[in-house]
């Protein structure tokens, strides 16, 4: 449950739709308890209304029982929001498609959605220098959904090639926020940002040769961009990138 699910149970309440012990039911199933114990980990059931987003699993390091379990937990929850996991190995895809027949598996962002998509409010646009950076560009675009973003992508639009980007302009400006994502020297979200006002979140991906340090020249590139108004997460961290980008845009949706 978010915190827009606890204000509509609220007002729900108040205009004699839901019981009182209703909607007590609800709220001791998951944000009054705080949190889920399920022995090798303890769930945050109160994130949603803390935040206004729940919980995710980070499936990294994680058995892939362990992985189905937090999914189930999260997927009890009360509330509409799906249950979310990141960074899924290639042999827990199959599991979690066995034990959740209904779910959004995106195997190149390495990601799950269990139960529905919310509605979506307000508009990103994640983008992509090059087709390598593409599984930290699609985890920030699948979170962007799940976290109630409408997400538009633009792929392969790097700077090497300038004219595949100016093609892209309107989309660029008529957005919310932008997500973008870069290896080898990190120039794109610079160049982007140079060229609308679009709220900005660059990614910088652990593409490229040697000297790109795994991702640490293009890091070090987006922080020292000389465009104004551009933010920064960390090396192939798209679940953060879009996060970000969804709660810009549900606010400017309002």
């Amino acid at each position: 449950m978010d915190a827009e699910e606890l204000r509509t149970l609220l007002e729900s309440v108040a205009a004699g739709d839901t019981g009182v012990e209703a909607a007590a039911a609800t709220l001791s199933a998951g944000p009054l308890a705080g949190y889920a114990d399920l022995g090798f980990a303890r769930l945050d059931a109160h994130r949603g209304v803390r935040t206004g987003d729940p919980e995710v699993v980070y499936a990294a390091g994680k058995t892939s029982e362990q992985v189905v379990a937090l999914l189930g937990a999260l997927a009890a929850q009360p509330g509409d929001r799906p249950a979310l996991a990141t960074r899924l190995t290639e042999g827990m895809l199959a599991p979690v498609a066995v034990a959740f027949p209904d779910a959004t598996v995106d195997a190149v962002a390495r990601c799950v959605a269990v139960g529905a998509l919310p509605v979506p409010r307000g508009d990103v646009v994640v983008v992509s220098a090059g087709t390598s950076d593409e599984p930290v560009a699609a985890e920030a675009a699948f979170v962007a959904r799940a976290f109630g973003a409408q997400v538009q992508r633009v792929c392969d639009v790097g700077v090497a090639g300038i004219h595949r980007l100016l093609a892209e302009r309107d989309a660029l400006a008529e957005a919310d926020c932008l997500v973008v994502a870069a290896g080898m020297e990190g120039a794109l979200p610079s160049v982007v940002g140079g060229l609308v006002g679009t709220p900005l979140v660059a990614v910088p991906t652990s593409v490229g040769y040697g000297a790109s340090f795994g991702g640490l020249a293009a890091l070090l590139a987006m922080l020292n961009s000389c465009a104004p108004g551009v933010t920064v997460v960390n090396i192939d961290n798209g679940f953060g990138a879009g996060v970000f980008a969804a709660r810009v845009a549900r606010r400017a949706a309002r």
